[in-house]
This record gives structure tokens, C-alpha cells and sequence, in this order.
């Protein structure tokens, strides 16, 4: 099989496209023929070497979708579809940018969908992590108010459209001034590194809500921008800092807001909710934001745009 390995961690020429003998499941895995996989922030920061415990030379990927090829000792038949990711995907053992990847059945939900690939491939990790940080993380009902702190990733796009579609009200935010029409939100806003005064503007006691999406660089103006006993949810990393130098509590989170993380795998996606998600896509009463397709050769172009912002929402790659 055809797979991309990243040899070591560095520039995008330590990705190279392979011939690797085909993987072999065991009892209680899936070997998947993928279709397409998505690119997320994890797997830049893989190659810039910012993973823990992370082998190498490793085929990335923590997500693929496809069809089953072989799952001895499962449930699970040749030729399902199924969406697989995370659990040590791309990490400790090879990933989803490759033909074929083998994971263990837990990491695999399967579905039904007439949808392209490229379209479901858009959809598992993003709509995990959008689903999770909104129940698990933020707790949201219907009728709060909603900050999206980086509105035009694309989980800053999944974000808004399951927020909206609960009954919230949305604000999101973006750096680039050419975006903010992009933004799916009932409030865009323009971040110049300080969207407090912006937010209260609009909801002087602050917001219900709100999702860190960009990093530590922001996450104390997004706090700022919470009302008391309103709640921050940190998720995502789009600056490449996750880290708070010096961390003081009480001197960095305002009083009564509340800060908490989010992060999940295929078991916090209920097979429910992605099937849910599929149909509502294919019906045109969800939409998770846009989404640029690249082929498989093309990977290092992928990882370039991705690192250089060129691209807003999803990144999706077609395996031949």
C-alpha cells in the first residue's frame, strides 16, 4: 500500500510517500481501506515536534474514514462504512494518512451515508470535539450566549453550527479582517488580540460561554469576556500554545468564572450523534462549515497551507 511517513519531526520534506506492506489486523482490530482523512492541529504540531510520546518514522493521521476491509473477532463486516480516530492514531502507531490503517474496533463507529468522502471526511474529529466541548466542557442550553474564540477554524465553524442549532446565541471571533463575513455566528467579531470590551459591548455582564480555540495567548482576554459563573472551555490551540508560564489562579481567572478543558475520543462521539450529523448534512440542515479538498500526493502543499493559515474551515485529503 501507498502511505505518507513523516520520518522525524521538521519541515514538511520529512513527509514522503511510501510503499509499506499492507498492515494486518489482529483479533479485535479493523483494517479500514480509507477514502479520506482529515487534517487536524495535532498533526501539525507532530511534525514540529511539539507531540508527546510520539514514535517516529509514524504514517500521521488521527482520523480516517473508509470502508471495512477486515475486522476479525468483531462485529463489524467488509465493506461498512466506519469513521475511525484518535487513541494513540498517528502517535504510537500508524494513522489514517495511508491506503489502509488498522485501529483497535473501539476506536471505529459506523455509518450510513450516500455523502461523498470528501464531505464525510470533513466530519468525525471535528464534530467530536465540537460535540464534546459544547456538552461535556461548556454544558450549553438554549438560549445562552456562546464566544467562539477562533470562529473560522473548523472547529470554530462546527462549533457555531451544533450552538446555533441547540437554541445559543453566537459570537465568534477571526484575526483577518477578509473573514469576517466567512463567519456562520449572529456576532462576528475582529480580534485584535483584546475582544473583551467587544463582547461586553454587546452582553455587558459578559457571555454564558465561551471556547478557546486560539490558545494560552488569548485565554486571558476570552476569561475577561465571561460573565460570573459563566464558564471558558479550552480546546484548541490554533496559536501552537497551550502552556501558562508562572500559573497563579487566583491572580489569572477572574472571579466566579470557571475554566475547564475538553478533550475526547471515538467513545465520546455516540454513534447516534455522527449518524444524526451525516443526515442533516445530506438533508442541508447542517452545515459544519467549508472545506478545501487536496489529493494524497499533495500532502506537503497540505501541510504548508495549513501552517501558513492559508486555508479557513476544514482540510480534507482524497485517497485514490
Amino acid at each position: 500500500m501507498r502511505a505518507i511517513v513523516l520520518t522525524s519531526p521538521g519541515p514538511v520534506e520529512h513527509l514522503e510517500i511510501r510503499d509499506l506492506p499492507m498492515p494486518t489486523p489482529k483479533l479485535g482490530e479493523v483494517r479500514i481501506r480509507v477514502k479520506a482523512f482529515g487534517i487536524n492541529r495535532s498533526e501539525l504540531h507532530l511534525r514540529l515536534g511539539y507531540a508527546e510520546n510520539a514514535r517516529f518514522p509514524i504514517v500521521p493521521g488521527i482520523e480516517a474514514v473508509g470502508v471495512v476491509d477486515e475486522a476479525p473477532g468483531t462485529d463489524l463486516s467488509p465493506g461498512q462504512q466506519v469513521v475511525a480516530m484518535m487513541g494513540g492514531m498517528g502517535r504510537s502507531f500508524d494513522g489514517g494518512y495511508a491506503e489502509y490503517t488498522v485501529v483497535p474496533r473501539r476506536q471505529v463507529i459506523p455509518f450510513q451515508s450516500s455523502l461523498p468522502w470528501e464531505t464525510v471526511g470533513a466530519v468525525p474529529e471535528t464534530l467530536q470535539t465540537a460535540y464534546g466541548s459544547l456538552t461535556v466542557g461548556l454544558d450549553l442550553r438554549p438560549g445562552q450566549t456562546l464566544l467562539i474564540r477562533g470562529g473560522t477554524s473548523a472547529l470554530g465553524y462546527a462549533t457555531a453550527a451544533l450552538a446555533r442549532s441547540m437554541g445559543a446565541t453566537v459570537l465568534a471571533t477571526t484575526r483577518q479582517p477578509g473573514r469576517l463575513g466567512e463567519l456562520t455566528a449572529d456576532h462576528a467579531l475582529l480580534d485584535d488580540g483584546r475582544i473583551a470590551p467587544q463582547v461586553r459591548a454587546l452582553y455587558p455582564e459578559g457571555v454564558d460561554a465561551a471556547l478557546e480555540l486560539v490558545g494560552t495567548p488569548t485565554l486571558p482576554d476570552t476569561l475577561a469576556a465571561t460573565r460570573v459563573h459563566g464558564t471558558v472551555c479550552f480546546a484548541g490551540m490554533l496559536s501552537n500554545q497551550w502552556t501558562v508560564p508562572d500559573f497563579y489562579p487566583t491572580g489569572y481567572i477572574p472571579s466566579g468564572v470557571r475554566l475547564t478543558g475538553y478533550s475526547g475520543d471515538a467513545t465520546s462521539l455516540p454513534p447516534a450523534v455522527l449518524q444524526d450529523s451525516l443526515d442533516r448534512i445530506a438533508a442541508g440542515t447542517l452545515d459544519l462549515g467549508p472545506v478545501t479538498v487536496y489529493p494524497f500526493e499533495r500532502i506537503r502543499d497540505v501541510h504548508r497551507d495549513v501552517e501558513d493559515n492559508k486555508v479557513s474551515g476544514k482540510v480534507v485529503v482524497l485517497v485514490p
